[in-house]
């Protein structure tokens, strides 16, 4: 391309770019990089449902036949059970239940928490896993998102920019609602260390 702004690597051809939602995923990840470099001098603010605008493990109660599940210990968690997608969650509760510096975790299930972000030019919704409380050793504690993922396709990268690169500052720079973060987890045989690592950054 002209100008030396398209880097094709892997096999891959500028003419690529003629199919839209290859196109509209490249304009997406330079919106997000134009974003991401300018987030101190035009800060990215969160709009917020007018008539939910705060989530709560209050009016949480369901059923379910679902077998792959981890009983909560209590002082960790309002609800009972946390109801697993995979292994891999149950070994995040375990993970999160045994750190000295959480203080409480829950499932985002029946929460209301949704994102909204773009596929492509495809508008939907990102669930995301859990939300931790953790004591990073400030006056109030810090709101972590986690996601538990196993495999890491365009979708999951579409995902996490969008909490990186909007979300996360745009709910921070509203003030009033905490200090919030994003972190991924892919490899779980390594949540534990990975987990580790992430609260002694936040503590430095």
């Amino acid at each position: 391309m002209d100008g030396g702004y398209l880097n094709c690597s892997g096999g891959t051809h500028p003419a690529q770019l003629l199919y839209q939602d290859i196109a509209n995923m490249a304009c997406e990840r330079i919106k997000a990089g134009i974003t991401a470099a300018t987030v101190g001098d035009k800060p990215i603010k969160a709009i917020l449902d007018p008539y939910n605008p705060e989530g709560s493990t209050a009016p949480v109660n369901f059923t379910t036949s679902k077998a792959t599940r981890w009983r909560t210990a209590p002082d960790r968690c309002h609800l009972n059970w946390v109801i697993c997608d995979s292994d891999w969650e149950a070994e995040f509760c375990r993970v999160v239940e045994e750190h000295p510096r959480v203080r409480v975790y829950v499932k985002n299930q029946n929460l209301g928490l949704e994102v909204p972000y773009l596929m492509g030019s495809t508008p939907r919704s990102y669930l995301p896993d859990f939300i931790d409380r953790v004591d990073d050793g400030r006056d109030s504690p810090l709101n972590l998102i986690v996601e538990i993922e196993g495999y890491r396709g365009e979708d999951a990268k579409a995902k996490a920019e969008t909490m990186k690169t909007y979300w996360v500052p745009g709910v921070n720079n509203l003030g009033g609602f905490g200090r919030w973060a994003f972190a991924e987890f892919t490899k779980v045989f390594e949540i534990e260390a990975e987990f580790d690592a992430l609260v002694e950054s936040c503590l430095s």
